[in-house]
């Protein structure tokens, strides 16, 4: 009893220290762990657009619908975009009208402008998501506009949204680096979320879209935007290009952020950085929760079982080292 109680005051001794450390580094202090966290699964499409070969719709509605039976709260379901520019999500009506919606389960589709949320909205989708950066030059050749016009583009969708009852996510890309620019600014994500949320979005989600930051300049990242945005507001989006991923994931934790995004398998390249490996896997961030004591609702062998699935379909090996490790693929 006494040895635990000495335990304890050693632990409450330690967070002490570092939020004083903090504190004077002027970041934002350590805080406890949330109980829960909500997976955003965003598999089947930031997933699989960058698939050169068409993946069938049957097999994408198959995945999602495994997905849903493995507890995921959230699942990004295709993208209402041209066909032009992303074939690989020609089959959205398809897949949405496909697809087993569990109750309690959240479908939402990406919207890059007013045509594409009104297609998705006549498909029967109930939550949208839109994507900006936070980098002018990945803006322009992303989605061939400025980071200004992108947002007067985005608020056409958040007010016809706001008209129907639709929810809106916002994305915001390169929040610690691009391809173009390098380092981004902090300032920058922060005004650009900021914007965000003024205009509806009821949650801004923050993307490392190269993988290339680190503990040190996510802390710093979401010290600038909790300034603008409030935490509960607020998920994060990494991408393992350097390994990084769940270290990140473990820092936006301890500053209070409580949402995920999260690939299935690790689908998903970047096709700015060669070699990279795309999304963090939601096999192991769902572990690593798991370890921390933090609820998800997410059956792990369950989601592996998905992720074997979509594997063999694509025939290639898992980027999951929980996967590789359980000897799913």
């Amino acid at each position: 009893m006494l040895s635990d109680i000495k335990k304890l005051l050693l632990q409450l001794s330690q967070t002490i220290h570092l939020n004083h450390t903090c504190r004077k580094a002027g970041v934002s202090p350590v805080k406890s762990l949330p109980e829960r966290v909500k997976i955003v699964e965003v598999g089947p499409r930031d997933g699989l657009q960058n698939e050169k070969t068409i993946v069938p719709a049957e097999v994408k509605i198959r995945l999602i619908d495994m997905l849903s039976d493995a507890g995921l709260p959230v699942i990004e379901a295709t993208s209402f975009v041209s066909p032009k520019w992303v074939p690989q999500m020609a089959d959205q009506m398809e897949v949405m009208q496909g697809i087993h919606r569990r109750p309690g389960v959240s479908y939402p589709v990406l919207t890059p402008n007013l045509k594409g949320f009104q297609a998705a909205v006549k498909a029967g989708a109930g939550e949208v998501a839109i994507f900006g950066a936070a980098s002018e030059l990945f803006s322009k050749k992303n989605i061939n506009c400025s980071i200004e016009e992108s947002l007067q583009r985005f608020e056409e969708v958040t007010r016809a949204a706001q008209a129907t009852g639709v929810p809106v996510r916002g994305y915001v890309s390169c929040v610690l680096g691009c391809p173009y620019e390098g380092k981004v600014s902090p300032e920058k994500v922060a005004q650009v979320a900021k914007r965000l949320y003024s205009m509806g979005c009821y949650e801004i989600s923050l993307g490392d879209t190269i993988g290339v930051g680190t503990p040190g300049s996510m802390r710093e990242m979401l010290g600038a935007v909790t300034k603008e945005v409030p935490v509960d507001a607020l998920a994060v989006h990494c991408h393992d290009t350097y390994g990084q991923a769940l270290a990140n994931i473990l820092i936006a934790l301890q500053m209070g952020v409580s949402v995920v995004d999260s690939s299935v398998s690790g689908l998903g390249g970047c096709p700015y950085a060669q070699g990279a490996s795309g999304n963090v896997a939601t096999e192991d961030v769902v572990y690593m929760l798991q370890g921390l004591g933090i609820h998800t609702g997410v059956d792990l062998q369950k989601l592996m079982d998905a992720g074997a699935f979509i594997c063999r379909s694509l025939n290639r090996r898992t980027n999951s080292k929980v996967a590789q490790a359980s000897c799913k693929l």
